[in-house]
């Protein structure tokens, strides 16, 4: 079992009916160096289009409309051509799993860990042997609310659509809290494969984290209890008129 104080770090992307189609993970260190990761489109459940769309939405446009279903399911066929993907199935990833905890020991974490984790357990992915903490939630108590990220989502216009009821937000996700900590407004949108999210979006964010954030006996971070709620970025008292 390794001595040094390791985190892995989950992103999925999902089906329409809530089970995980692209499993990504990484084993890292306190200062992002990837020790191990895992890339696979899980057997039976990708493969099964008709039982298992990959997640879309009425929407027309976009990543996440049935025309972008279908150029996702593109990238992914290239993806298994050119080897930067395989197929394995729910048993062999418990069984990756399984070597993780049993070599690493990590520390369990993800953004909106509860969705991730709420979908590996649809899908028979077990990730209940891990100590974790949410990415998302810690990330906003930390930065969401100053000044800096304020202004950082005023220049980018990282606004979220109002919703029926008039509510209207500032985002805090992955993409947006990245740029923020990278110090970077023009890196791209999340590719929404979860490896690449996984590397490039969330492991920054963790690393910057744990320069800044008090680390409990456990190793996890510490945030309060519910720390992200979307009451409490309503643009309506956040930015005012000049």
């Amino acid at each position: 079992m390794s001595k040094k104080q390791l985190f892995l770090t989950v992103d999925t992307e999902t089906t329409q009916d809530q089970k995980v189609a692209d499993f990504g993970a990484v084993v890292c260190d306190r200062k992002g160096n990837i020790v191990n990761q895992c890339a696979v489109l899980v057997n039976g459940i990708y493969t099964d289009t008709q039982n298992h769309p990959l997640f879309f939405t009425s929407d027309p446009a976009g990543i996440w409309s049935k025309k972008g279903q279908d150029k996702r399911y593109s990238v992914y066929a290239k993806m298994l051509e050119s080897g930067s993907r395989m197929l394995a199935s729910v048993g062999a990833i418990n069984r990756w799993l399984d070597m993780v905890k049993a070599e690493y020991n990590p520390i369990l974490t993800a953004y909106n860990l509860p969705f991730d984790l709420d979908k590996c357990k649809n899908t028979g992915i077990d990730l209940t042997q891990f100590s974790s903490f949410c990415l998302w939630s810690a990330a906003f108590s930390q930065w969401a609310n100053t000044r800096a990220y304020k202004n950082m989502a005023l220049q980018l216009h990282a606004f979220n659509p109002p919703t029926d009821l008039g509510n209207m937000t500032y985002k805090t996700n992955a993409e947006t809290m990245a740029r923020f900590v990278l110090n970077n407004p023009s890196l791209p949108d999340e590719p929404h494969t979860a490896l690449e999210d996984a590397i490039f979006y969330e492991l920054p964010i963790l690393v910057k984290l744990l320069k800044v954030k008090k680390i409990t006996a456990k190793g996890l971070i510490e945030y309060p209890p519910g720390a992200y709620n979307w009451r409490n970025c309503q643009v309506r008292d956040h930015f005012t008129a000049q």
